[in-house]
Formats: structure tokens, C-alpha cells, sequence
């Protein structure tokens, strides 16, 4: 079997890590390759192709171009693509490679729109292409321990915060952050909300940088979500309470406990935490190779291009939710 061919567009933060975490499946022998790395920023692109053994491209359509097959020195072109680009360009980078026949990976959230996410889905239906959307913590390993103890919960509290840095000041901190915690909640309780209160603003950038949502479902269960992107103490839990007790998630640390009630005979009841084991593993990694195994079976990735537009949506009507800044 010819090796999978994986080109990373974008070579900042997140490209970085991906490229790496591809080099690494490839010297484990795992049959994939770094096709190359696309970047505008041509030095930025031959650091990041220099450290992983590939090739730099300054434009992403010349990653896919194909070559002089004549040449014994023409680059293999990929066969899938991992965009790692601000949000902004997703469209146009995202389109271009489904209209080039290529798999996609692309970072959250799918697109900078509602529009331009459905039309990504269209495109990579009408061509039978795997499009992947990066919602990590599906990934982490103390969420996919902790699932199947999630039952009913009628209350869920999410804090994810952390400190200010430059990647994603595109984008509001809902889309940028709150939108993990958002796909988390739809997907486990299988529907959307039905009412919406939200008040965001911002702080450190021209976007909402810190954001508290409150949410009802159709079920009854209520959600109050909190994301910041200005705070000093990096911090990303999410709890659900239901009858039978608590569920506790801290994705920073992979941990997942269980808290619940006991009552012995006659004695007064005592909440009881049960800490669960968890094996820590790499969600990047782990991520690309649900990604791998979707483009060699073409089966579909944990979050496809219609999680990511349901995940978006929801976002996109937080945002709509929050009340204007009044001028000082």
C-alpha cells in the first residue's frame, strides 16, 4: 500500500502541531507522509518543511497542483489535506482542495459562516470527500471514559478559560472557544436549544473576548457556559448534574470523577466521589488518526462537516443572543 500523502495548510500554531504529529505517525512507520506545508509567510513554511523532512509552498493550490510526472523530482501530491488557517480563509482554502479531489481536516469552527459551512458540506458530498472537523475534545481521553455515565442531566455547568494570545482574534471567543463545549452538549443530549441569554464582551481584542450563554433544551435540561479568553488561570471543566448525581469533566488535566448521593440505613445522606481511571493519551494524535482511518475507509470521522455546521450555528446564535455594548 502506497503511503498516505498528508500536505498541512497554515504553519503557525496549529499547523505546526499538526505537521509534527503527522512527521511522528511516519517515522513510527504508519504508512503516511508529509506531502508538504503550504504558508503565506515563505519563511514560516521552510522552517516548519525543514523540521518535518517535506517540501514548503507559499500558496495552497500549488501544494495540489500536481507536478511534471516525468520529473524524478516532481512532489507526490497529497491525497488529503489538514487546513490550519485562520478562520477567515477556511472557505477558500477548504474548497479549493474538495474541488481538488482531497480529503480535509479542517480546525474549528468549519467556516467563518453559516453559508460558506453548508456549502463546504455540499462540495464535499457532491465529490465523496471526508471533510473532518477539529473539535478536540472528542479526543480527550477523560471525555470518552466518562460518556456512558451521562444520563438525562437536567443542569450543565462549562467553564473554559484561559489567557490572551494572538491566534483566533479573528473570530469571537464563542466560535474561538465556547463552541468545544456547545458541540460537546448538542451531540450528548441529541438536539439544540431552544432558548438562548447571552451577554459577551470584549476586552483585549474587536471581538467578544469573554462570554456567559445560558441555554435551554427541548428536553428541559438548562446549560450555563462560560469562555473566556482574558483570563490569567487556564481552566476547562464541564459538570453535569442528574438525578443519580454528578459528572465532572477536567479536560486539562484528563480527569473525569463521579459524584453521587448515599444514604446508609438511617444516616443522614452523603455525597460519595468516585474518581474514575483514566489512561492519559494525545487528542491531536489520536484525532489524526480518526482521521487517517476515515480517508483509507471512508467511514465517517467523530465530527463530520454536519457536526461542525450544527456546532456553528448554535454559536452563531449565542452571538446574535447578546445584547449591544452600550457606549461609555
Amino acid at each position: 500500500m502506497s503511503p498516505l500523502q498528508i500536505g498541512v495548510v497554515g504553519a503557525g500554531h496549529m499547523g505546526r502541531l499538526h505537521a509534527e504529529k503527522v512527521a511522528a505517525l511516519r517515522d513510527e512507520g504508519l504508512g503516511v507522509e508529509v506531502a508538504g506545508i503550504a504558508d503565506i509567510i515563505p519563511s514560516r513554511a521552510e522552517e516548519l518543511a525543514s523540521k518535518v523532512g517535506s517540501r514548503a509552498f507559499t500558496e495552497a493550490g500549488a501544494l495540489w497542483a500536481g507536478a511534471d510526472p516525468d520529473s524524478p523530482l516532481a512532489p507526490p501530491r497529497p491525497d488529503a489535506v489538514i487546513v490550519a488557517v485562520p478562520t477567515e480563509s477556511h472557505y477558500a482554502v477548504v474548497s479549493e482542495a474538495l474541488e481538488a479531489g482531497l480529503d480535509v481536516l479542517v480546525e474549528k469552527p468549519i467556516a467563518a459562516n453559516l453559508r460558506e459551512a453548508e456549502a463546504l458540506i455540499e462540495l464535499a458530498n457532491a465529490g465523496g470527500r471526508v471533510l473532518q472537523v477539529g473539535h478536540l475534545e472528542w479526543f480527550n481521553s477523560a471525555l470518552e471514559r466518562i460518556r456512558d455515565r451521562i444520563r438525562r442531566p437536567r443542569f450543565v455547568e462549562a467553564h473554559r478559560m484561559g489567557p490572551f494570545s494572538d491566534r483566533a482574534t479573528d473570530i469571537d471567543v464563542v466560535r474561538d472557544l465556547m463552541i468545544h463545549d456547545l458541540d460537546i452538549l448538542q451531540q450528548i443530549l441529541g438536539e439544540q436549544p431552544d432558548r438562548i441569554e447571552a451577554v459577551g464582551i470584549p476586552v483585549l481584542s474587536s471581538n467578544v473576548d469573554i462570554a456567559n450563554a445560558r441555554l435551554t433544551f427541548p428536553s428541559g435540561c438548562v446549560a450555563n457556559l462560560t469562555a473566556s479568553r482574558v483570563s490569567n488561570t487556564p481552566q476547562r471543566k464541564l459538570r453535569f448534574f442528574q438525578r443519580d448525581g454528578c459528572v465532572a469533566i477536567d479536560f486539562l488535566s484528563q480527569s473525569a470523577s463521579v459524584f453521587r448521593k448515599e444514604q446508609a440505613g438511617s444516616e443522614a445522606p452523603q455525597i460519595v466521589m468516585e474518581e474514575l481511571e483514566v489512561d492519559r493519551s494525545d487528542a491531536l494524535l489520536a484525532q489524526l488518526r480518526d482521521f487517517i482511518q476515515a480517508v483509507r475507509t471512508r467511514e465517517r470521522p467523530k465530527v463530520d462537516g454536519v457536526g461542525g455546521l450544527d456546532a456553528l450555528r448554535t454559536a452563531v446564535r449565542v452571538v446574535e443572543a447578546m445584547p449591544p455594548i452600550a457606549e461609555p
